[in-house]
């Protein structure tokens, strides 16, 4: 059954000087060596254009809590922290839910969160987080460049940071979606 799940990505955010940006490869991955998708949109806006989201995990898993977490959103009017807060307490609650195999980094222009399935809400310190297969290389590779003297602008930074971690993780891709706030 190991073999039956989808593996695989690489998700990181960036919230800094009133901007937001979160970026993720395109792979989706079968198992330990079949990639079934290039080209997956792994990144979306919600909340009218507002809220960046970006997931980690199974694909049918992270919709779903797409899907819930902007219901929290529209409840709490478009307030990250409280509807963060909101879906994390559902998730870890609801046995439907609780079931669920995938992370969000959630962000708007001031915040930045992951959230998880054991109901973790937790907000980096340096408002850089990540995600996935890649992560660690992205999230590493990111704090390098923001701490540069003269530092590229996020969205760079999300960008080379992202290559970065598809030049050593075989789970993520150079197929990047970047989304920017602000």
């Amino acid at each position: 059954m190991e073999d039956m799940l989808f593996h695989g990505t690489t998700i990181l955010a960036m919230v800094k000087d009133g901007k937001a940006v979160i970026g993720g490869d395109g792979q989706v991955t079968f198992g330990q060596n079949t990639v079934m998708k290039h080209t997956a949109r792994k990144v979306r806006r919600l909340y009218q254009g507002a809220i960046l989201a970006g997931f980690a995990g199974a694909v049918a898993d992270a919709l779903t809590l797409f899907e819930r977490f902007e219901g929290k959103l529209e409840e709490h009017h478009g307030n990250l922290p409280r509807a963060a807060v909101a879906l994390s307490r559902e998730w870890r609650t609801d046995r439907m839910l609780g079931k669920l195999e995938a992370l969000l980094i959630v962000a708007d222009t001031q915040d930045l969160f992951i959230l998880s399935g054991t109901g973790e809400v937790i907000e980096p310190d340096d408002h850089i987080a990540a995600v996935g297969s890649g992560g660690s290389y992205a999230l590493a590779a990111a704090r390098a460049f923001a701490s540069l003297d003269q530092a590229p602008a996020i969205e760079e930074i999300v960008r080379r940071s992202l290559d970065i971690a598809a030049d050593i993780c075989i789970y993520t891709n150079h197929h990047l979606t970047i989304e920017t706030l602000g």
